[in-house]
């Protein structure tokens, strides 16, 4: 039997009806890295009620997930870490597949989406799941954890772990709080309260 899903809170705007400046964000996010097929859905389909803002972040979204100094398994395992903390169904069914090409393994994925320590991952994934969790619930990292990570990212990819550990809550923010839901035929990750 299907989830039940909360209804959106913001209208998915059809394209002949956007104004300039939503077709102009339209333009640029099908210019990005994620191609000319992009719809506006997701974050992207809240961000076209403000498309200022919505440039912004699509073209930092871009660099965190396309430019980076921070591998894909390990960029995709931290937003994976984020998407389960936030319970944000969008993010985790873009983000679980894209995870599991980039070489997170399903048990891990499994793991994560259940809310567990995922002990049989690898030790560099299990250090930024303990960077990720502590940082979430105690807003800060201790030097222990911070080495951990550190021995193995140095200081450039330390920083664009965290900015991607930024934007991705602001992705899954914006999901959550307007209810953006993957497609009607997709499981969703989480049960909805």
């Amino acid at each position: 039997m299907p989830q039940k899903r909360p209804a959106p809170r913001l209208a998915l705007l059809n394209e002949a009806k956007m104004n300039k400046a939503q077709r102009a964000l339209l333009t640029s996010l099908r210019a990005s890295p994620r191609g000319q097929s992009i719809t506006p859905r997701g974050p992207f389909a809240a961000w076209m009620h403000a498309p200022e803002l919505g440039e912004l972040a699509q073209r930092l979204g871009a660099h965190c997930r396309y430019n980076k100094a921070v591998p894909p398994r390990l960029s995709e395992f931290a937003i994976l870490c984020t998407a389960r903390m936030w319970r944000a169904q969008y993010e985790w069914y873009a983000h679980a597949p894209i995870a599991a090409r980039a070489g997170v393994k399903p048990k891990t994925i499994a793991d994560i989406r259940a809310g567990r320590e995922p002990k049989s991952a690898p030790k560099d994934e299990r250090a930024i799941y303990a960077f990720v969790q502590e940082l979430y619930r105690t807003r800060r990292v201790s030097d222990r954890t911070y080495k951990r990570v550190h021995t193995f990212l140095g200081d450039s990819a330390m920083v664009e772990l965290v900015a991607i550990l930024g934007y991705y809550t602001l992705v899954a923010m914006t999901l959550d709080v307007f209810r953006m839901m993957p497609p009607a035929e997709a499981e969703l990750g989480f049960a909805e309260k």
